[in-house]
């Protein structure tokens, strides 16, 4: 078995496949190791909004990187499609971002000013226009700000298509293999140990999202980033409810293919614990059923949840880390890891072959690391 490779990716997510992808397609031999099934962690439980607009400040750095991101998965659905075989489900019909109070209402209005001032596309619907757009929800929504580009696509679905697209360009993939450890000689990578052996590369690209700080714990550095637990559910229904995203304060609905609508997401930071709580589903429910009340007619099918990684100021990493050389970081995207994770295999790609990019200066690993030993 040949166990040197150009790179070596921690990680089999959306972020991971996606890094693999871009590499392979750039002729690298690429090997991605995932302790676990493809895709089984948070990139399978998100719902898959591409909400560049929805989420984000016009004055945070993430803005500007998240709206060239979206902007590349029309193309990308192709080219995934052509490789993989596989539809990422992208559905560009724009979302509404409602608003249940006065506060709320004025917020909206204030950002769409701010989004038009961009040159971005983004308008105030009134109750009774909204209600013309999607007749079943609720008249107490005092408005919303429809965002037409701001789309979704199927997590699960675009996860595999990355890791199989990167298999279909030469990429090794790898299930069930624990790195346990990373190899570092003079300040310098040299490849991971795992449970099926060491493997070689002098680029290590840790991407394992919320569990990254456990390897890189290992190289004597912890990054300011904690995991976020987030609960959903999913109904199915014979007739359509919706037929754009519904977003809104703590809660959002998300229609998909075949009478399946998404509800989430609770957050509860700093624990690992993947259960669903009683609680949580019990506010959704709550939350969903009041913007939606069509909603209690539909049939049960599962809830889930998923261990979303955060960092302290909110920002992602991107990057190589300042004291060994071709280790690369790719993490902390919280609930934006689906919306970035194509412009996110660009960058690190971009980054292992040593193109410069300082544009992206405000997600730069350096920004936040502690030493744990020397």
């Amino acid at each position: 078995m040949n166990s040197i490779y150009d790179a070596i990716i921690v990680g089999g997510g959306v972020i991971g496949g996606s890094i693999a992808y871009q590499l392979a397609k750039r002729g690298k031999k690429v090997l991605l190791l995932e302790k676990d099934r493809l895709a089984s962690k948070a990139s399978s439980a998100a719902a898959g909004m591409l909400g560049a607009q929805s989420e984000l400040e016009s004055d945070n750095p993430l803005f500007t990187l998240a709206r060239q991101s979206r902007g590349m998965f029309p193309a990308l659905s192709e080219e995934l499609k052509d490789i993989s075989g596989i539809d990422i489900e992208l559905v560009n019909k724009g979302m509404f971002k409602v608003a249940l109070t006065s506060e709320q209402e004025s917020d909206l209005k204030n950002m769409i000013k701010i989004q038009q001032k961009a040159g971005l596309e983004a308008e105030w619907f009134t109750t009774a226009e909204i209600r013309k757009k999607e007749p079943l929800l609720s008249d107490e929504i005092r408005g919303a700000m429809y965002i037409p580009k701001d789309g979704q696509v199927s997590a699960s679905r675009l996860s595999l298509a990355f890791t199989k697209s990167a298999a279909a360009r030469g990429a090794d993939i790898k299930e069930y293999v624990h790195v346990s450890d990373l190899i570092i000689e003079n300040a310098c990578v040299r490849g991971v140990v795992t449970n099926i052996g060491e493997f070689f590369s002098e680029n290590v690209i840790v991407a394992s999202g919320a569990w990254s700080n456990f390897l890189l714990e290992k190289a004597g550095v912890k990054l300011d980033t904690y995991p976020v637990k987030g609960e959903c559910f999913s109904v199915l229904t014979n007739r359509p409810l919706l037929e754009k995203t519904i977003f809104s304060h703590g809660c959002y609905l998300v229609p998909k293919v075949g009478g399946r609508i998404i509800v989430g997401a609770t957050v509860k930071a700093h624990t690992f614990e993947q259960k669903v709580s009683i609680e949580g589903i019990s506010t959704l429910i709550e939350k969903a059923t009041h913007l939606l009340p069509a909603l209690k007619e539909t049939e049960w099918e599962k809830a889930w949840a998923g261990i979303r990684p955060q960092t302290g100021d909110g920002l992602p990493y991107f990057g190589e880390h300042p004291a060994y050389n071709g280790l690369f970081i790719a993490t902390g995207h919280f609930r934006n890891g689906i919306l970035l994770s194509p412009i996110t295999g660009v960058l690190i790609a971009d980054i292992v072959e040593r193109k410069a990019n300082s544009e992206w200066s405000a997600f730069r690993v350096d920004r936040s690391i502690n030493t744990i030993f020397s």
